[in-house]
């Protein structure tokens, strides 16, 4: 059902990625790439809390939403409502970042009071047609900056267009799994798969904004609701075993 799912929400970008040639084809509008939209999910954060970082593209920043639509928001009410106030979700999605975009401010964007990370970047690397080796060494670069740091981190997926074709596809999205198991770090494997409408095969059209492209509020929500059940287990064991005693 998730070769299903994959096939229909990469459908739903085809039709811009048909306009432009890879190379130009961020997943946000040319006029937008490299604006930092980086906002915090809540207030600003107190003593003894956990902060956790957001650190995406247009997905995560919310693009074409108000600002208390876009995912990561909906993650920190559902935490509020369960009674995990003592997480904090801060928003470092940045309209048009690609993996290595993601990768030159992880400093600044992760900041020294973080104690975990959420990445979720690459579908930029995807829609630009970049090679996946270099997609896969800049997010294998942020997991080890941010386990440098003691960081707990989650990892959260994209998969490629089927355009793209059979080999560009499956060295791509083998990227996350391999990664993820690799370095021992909890993943989510398709940031998009919540938008799937009840028979599993198609995208419900109701949940993408008229670009073809980023989730309305509505798809935000479905978003953040399905990223708040799997960060509230996922959140209890952080880490991950690993076979090797390199990690």
């Amino acid at each position: 059902m998730l070769k299903h799912i994959h096939f229909a929400v990469t459908t739903v970008i085809l039709g811009l990625m048909s306009a432009c040639s890879p190379a130009a084809a961020p997943i946000v509008p040319a006029s937008q790439e490299g604006t930092v939209t980086t906002k915090s999910a809540t207030p600003p954060v107190t003593e003894n809390r956990y902060r956790l970082v957001m650190l995406g593209d247009s997905l995560t920043a919310g693009f074409g939403l108000a600002q208390d639509q876009d995912f990561p928001h909906i993650i920190q009410d559902d935490f509020d409502t369960q009674g995990r106030r003592s997480i904090t979700i801060l928003n470092a999605g940045v309209s048009g970042d690609t993996s290595a975009a993601g990768l030159a401010r992880f400093d600044w964007s992760v900041g020294p009071d973080a104690d975990g990370v959420l990445i979720a970047l690459g579908a930029n690397d995807m829609l630009n047609g970049l090679d996946p080796a270099q997609t896969r060494q800049n997010l294998a670069a942020m997991i080890e900056k941010a386990k440098a740091r003691k960081l707990d981190v989650f990892l959260a997926g994209m998969r490629a267009a089927p355009n793209l074709g059979t080999a560009y596809g499956t060295e791509f999205d083998r990227i996350y799994a391999d990664l993820a198991a690799h370095y021992c770090v909890a993943l989510y494997p398709f940031l998009m798969q919540p938008l799937a409408s009840a028979d599993g095969d198609t995208i419900d059209q109701t949940l993408i904004q008229r670009d073809g492209l980023h989730p309305t509020a509505a798809g935000a929500a479905r978003i953040g609701h399905a990223l708040s059940d799997w960060l509230a287990s996922a959140l209890e064991s952080p880490h991950i075993p690993c076979s090797s005693d390199q990690h």
